[in-house]
């Protein structure tokens, strides 16, 4: 196949540091093109992602309305130049207007909770069977089908191998935390649990320095660094993920907020380590109650989790991320979505 991928005009695909939805682009445009498939990316000029072909975006902002318009007239020349079978969008939803109405199929992918509205007016102004949309979880395909139309819940992926896992960890292992340290993280419900618990936190994570983030680490978090066992190591690289949640009896983040997915909890598993977090968004999709972990609605539940942790398999998280999460699966489960929407489209003609 040939198929046409986009990322938004502010991320260079991959990304020069660390990255989120820049990864999952990069990543699916490679193995794409690994099994065969001819790969077309529209994305941040400098992108060094290597495709088969790639187009800049003349607008440098998703939130510009002349930018939306000359990035709307590009993405219709790339599609004309490289002509896809199929195009897959991780960018703006307006982006696509002028191929709602082609014979192309279009798969578009949200990373967040959708626009109801947004979605609704471009199912009015797509050609019947052109447009597909998935969401990175259930939780948030589920949201999108409340404006209609056809939705799958395709989990992000990220390179396992990479992880090491690590089968058993020492009597005394600590808890981490591993998140970007702010009150939807739940970072001040891991600090409370570890110390009703007596364990030792590694919190890895950047952290805000000002506005009602910079008050909730100065106030919440800040004050217990140093104290009851309490560690803080600041932002980590690969290497140093892999050690953070390696050497962890759990990975704590007690999420208060609607995850949309959270690769961090699927990387802890890959590890072998089990996740304590909350019932919201995605996580009962990633952590099965008392299997790859525990979701806990109270810090006391939290410390009854850490106590429970003995029973849970490493080697059984593992697993669970090898099925789920490895590239081969996830991309897999594009490509069959591919081969559908050409199918379905072609049988209306």
């Amino acid at each position: 196949m040939r198929i046409l991928v986009t990322a938004d005009p502010e991320i260079e695909v991959p990304p020069r540091l660390y990255g989120g939805i820049e990864r999952i682009v990069d990543g699916l445009v490679r193995h794409l093109r690994g099994r065969g498939h001819k790969v077309c990316l529209v994305a941040k000029a400098g992108s060094q992602c290597a495709a088969d072909a790639f187009h800049a975006w003349p607008g440098a902002s998703s939130l510009s309305r002349r930018d939306t318009l000359a990035n709307s007239l590009a993405l219709w020349r790339a599609a004309r130049s490289f002509k896809p079978d199929v195009i897959h969008s991780f960018s703006r939803l307006a982006y696509l207007t002028p191929l709602l109405r082609g014979r192309t199929p279009i798969v578009m992918s949200f990373q967040r909770d959708p626009t109801l509205r947004t979605v609704s007016t471009a199912l009015r102004l797509a050609a019947p069977g052109v447009l597909r949309f998935t969401g990175c979880s259930d939780y948030i395909a589920a949201c999108g089908r409340r404006a209609g139309g056809d939705w799958s819940g395709i989990p992000n992926f990220f390179e396992i191998d990479a992880l090491k896992f690590s089968p058993a960890v020492a009597p005394d292992a600590p808890l981490c935390f591993l998140s970007r340290v702010e009150s939807i993280k739940g970072a001040h419900w891991a600090i409370e649990i570890a110390r009703r618990t007596g364990r030792r936190l590694v919190i890895a994570g950047n952290h805000a320095d000002s506005g009602a983030e910079g008050d909730y680490w100065r106030t919440q978090v800040e004050p217990w660094i140093g104290r009851d066992g309490i560690e803080y190591v600041g932002a980590v690289d690969d290497v140093a993920k892999n050690r953070v949640l390696g050497e962890a009896a759990a990975m704590v983040v007690p999420i208060q907020w609607d995850e949309p997915f959270g690769i961090v909890f699927a990387e802890a598993l890959a590890c072998g380590t089990p996740v304590i977090s909350c019932p919201r968004g995605s996580l009962p999709e990633i952590v099965r109650q008392g299997v790859d972990g525990f979701l806990i609605r109270s810090i006391e539940e939290g410390c009854e989790a850490v106590g429970k942790l003995p029973g849970i398999d490493r080697a059984g998280c593992r697993r669970r991320a090898e099925q789920e999460y490895a590239p081969q699966v996830v991309v897999s489960r594009y490509v069959d979505l591919y081969e559908r929407a050409r199918a379905e489209l072609a049988a209306r003609r």
